[in-house]
């Protein structure tokens, strides 16, 4: 099972809070551009889409391009934003064998319960030498995290609850992998962030305590006080071939 239900709750979070626009895009635009090489037919899965926002972006984007949604949690699909979305997880995917010239994953590699499973199934669906891209957390790399600065519990939680990078080259058998950091805008302001954050929405908060869930968001809002400037945070894209 995931490490959160995606229930109606929790998608709900997500879908209010999670979302990014505009100009905040334009780095993952970039580092994802450099890794695919997006041409006209190219078909790209966008797997546990969650409400497909990225899939609605690879779509702006690459308008000849074909992309495919896959997510399990039948709550988040009522919440796309575009469709059709499929359902279906890693390890049993929706989708012709040697058909897909990339898979995405957005802060979706933490929830596969078995990550050997899942790796041999994304490998039959992609054409040779067709890259894997995860874009997400990973234990050790927590240092331009918000939440973990807020929430040093949740550091803990991701050393102890999302695969390292080591082990997902493991998995996949391509110990090759490109790493590569990516720093976004996340909230005009820190004031925005701590206004609009909704525990449900992340699964590092659902993973700690109540009481170190309290304790950090009064330290969030009296940092939001004086703050100044956007919120950002840098995940990571790791890119396996």
């Amino acid at each position: 099972m995931a490490l959160i239900a995606y229930d109606r709750s929790d998608a709900s979070a997500f879908a209010a809070t999670r979302h990014l626009g505009g100009d905040a895009l334009n780095p993952w635009r970039e580092a994802i551009t450099r890794h695919l090489q997006p041409r006209p037919g190219m078909r790209l899965l966008d797997l546990g889409c969650g409400t497909a926002t990225w899939t609605a972006a690879f779509r702006r984007w690459w308008p000849r391009a074909e992309v495919v949604s896959v997510e399990p949690s039948a709550a988040m699909r009522e919440r796309a934003v575009t469709g059709p979305v499929l359902p279906g997880h890693a390890a049993d995917l929706p989708v012709a064998d040697a058909s897909l010239d990339g898979v995405w994953l957005s802060t979706v590699i933490h929830h596969v319960p078995d990550l050997p499973a899942a790796a041999r199934e994304i490998r039959r669906v992609l054409r040779p030498g067709a890259p894997v891209l995860i874009r997400s957390a990973f234990p050790g790399r927590h240092d331009g995290i918000t939440l973990c600065r807020f929430w040093p519990e949740t550091i803990t939680a991701l050393e102890r609850h999302y695969p390292s990078v080591a082990t997902i080259e493991t998995a996949f058998g391509l110990p090759d992998a490109v790493l590569e950091p990516v720093t976004q805008v996340s909230a005009p302001s820190l004031r925005d962030a701590a206004a609009s954050l909704r525990r449900e929405a992340h699964t590092l908060l659902q993973l700690i305590t109540d009481e170190a869930y309290e304790a950090g968001l009064a330290r969030l809002h009296a940092a939001a006080r004086t703050a100044t400037g956007p919120q950002t945070d840098t995940l990571d894209l790791l890119v396996l071939r």
